[in-house]
């Protein structure tokens, strides 16, 4: 089962939407574009308390350790 989870390695603020992009399969860049057209039609506060609570939500992705 996949698990949504926010991005440790494709992150500019939080790893939201590299970690919705990584969940959905579609680039990373593609979800940040969006996220930014959706702020701008809805005058940015909804996307901005949005991304606030995924951003408290969304557990941060598990750190693999390898030996």
């Amino acid at each position: 089962m996949k698990r949504l989870y926010r991005s440790h390695t494709d992150k500019k603020v939080a790893g939201i939407c590299g970690g919705l992009g990584e969940y959905l399969g579609v680039d990373p860049t593609v979800v940040r574009l969006g996220t930014v057209i959706i702020g701008l039609l809805t005058a940015i506060f909804p996307v901005v308390i949005g991304y606030v609570i995924a951003w408290i939500i969304i557990p941060e992705a598990p750190v693999s350790v390898t030996q």
